[in-house]
């Protein structure tokens, strides 16, 4: 178990229009200019938005892997811990967290590809 952060980074390749900038001792990431995650290569955590509810499931559940970042309006961010993730629950969190910043249209086409939703 564990993703390191080149196997992260790798996982953002799969996501549409993914862009990554650094932003002092973190790696800023967005879609279309609109951030959903950080990456702070130093500690091996991830900050990814989230719904409140998510976040407050995610800590309650498993607070040796998830922390609470902050929240914002609708949204609860959540610290990520690399080290004690698998690779296919991250890249669910990490195309949430896109999904709920990108454009409906690009999201739309994602899902259509990967044949999620309904």
């Amino acid at each position: 178990m564990g993703v390191s952060v080149d196997d992260f980074l790798k996982l953002l390749d799969e996501l549409p229009e993914v862009r990554t900038s650094h932003g002092g001792d973190w790696l800023s990431i967005k879609v279309r200019g609109k951030g959903f995650g950080y990456l702070w290569e130093q500690t091996e955590t991830v900050g990814l938005k989230a719904t409140i509810e998510e976040q407050l499931a995610l800590v309650a559940e498993r607070p040796d892997v998830f922390e609470v970042q902050f929240t914002a309006g609708r949204f609860g961010w959540v610290v990520v811990r690399l080290d004690r993730i698998d690779r296919d629950e991250l890249f669910e969190l990490v195309a949430e967290a896109w999904c709920l910043t990108a454009p409906k249209q690009l999201v739309a086409a994602f899902e259509a590809k990967h044949h999620i939703g309904g």
